[in-house]
């Protein structure tokens, strides 16, 4: 394989062949992290016409250097902080604080945006392939997983275009499988690994959801 992956589309797609033993399976739902990991979970659930919903996750960013995660959150009430990050930076509990809050706002706004009515997400003694364009450190991840297991998922797979072979180990050791096209030593940054790698909005992840919803994936039920 390349280097580096065309876009988000193409990810989808290689990472629907490398699941094809999960085709039709009415036990598996596949749940993309908003926003980048939805057009890759519709490619995965479109091909194999699998169940397709999101799972919001949250990144909680260190005040004043907010591209590096302290800890995620996601649905359902996970909270995740990593305490060698808040030591390192000397954050007061306060600090932390803020930072859930304001994210605890987003994600609920998102929650409503991207799920609207449908009722809450049935996991139990299913499997949840929790999918994402790339990882980074794995904090995000590593919340859905936490998220996903307390709605009951008998089996988690992590499916992903790219991410550090080292994070990779680190996933394996709390989930059944981790499924990633690339997995480089030298890591900088996801969209590095894409030759496309647009800035999604909010319309266009719920554009392609419907899509998929369209052309052979279920809505998660």
């Amino acid at each position: 394989m390349s280097e580096k992956l065309h876009d988000r589309k193409e990810a989808g797609r290689l990472l629907a062949q490398r699941l094809s033993a999960l085709e039709r399976n009415p036990d598996v739902v596949v749940l993309g992290l908003p926003r980048g990991g939805v057009p890759v979970a519709c490619g995965i659930a479109t091909a194999l016409q699998l169940s397709l919903d999101v799972f919001l996750v949250r990144k909680l960013g260190v005040p004043g250097y907010e591209e590096f995660a302290m800890g995620a959150i996601a649905s359902g009430g996970i909270e995740i902080v990593n305490p060698d990050v808040v030591e390192e930076f000397h954050l007061s509990p306060k600090d932390v604080e803020r930072v859930v809050s304001k994210e605890m706002l987003e994600l609920r706004r998102r929650e409503t945006v991207f799920r609207g009515a449908r009722p809450i997400l049935n996991l139990n003694r299913r499997t949840a392939v929790l999918v994402d364009d790339g990882i980074a450190t794995g904090s995000t991840m590593r919340a859905a997983i936490e998220g996903v297991k307390r709605l009951g998922a008998a089996r988690i797979i992590v499916a992903a275009g790219v991410a550090p072979l080292s994070t990779c180990l680190i996933l394996r050791a709390e989930v059944h499988d981790v499924v990633c096209l690339l997995t480089p030593r030298d890591f900088r940054a996801v969209g590095v690994f894409y030759e496309e790698f647009p800035e999604l909005s909010d319309q266009d992840v719920c554009s392609v959801l419907e899509d998929a919803w369209r052309t052979g994936a279920r809505i998660a039920a």
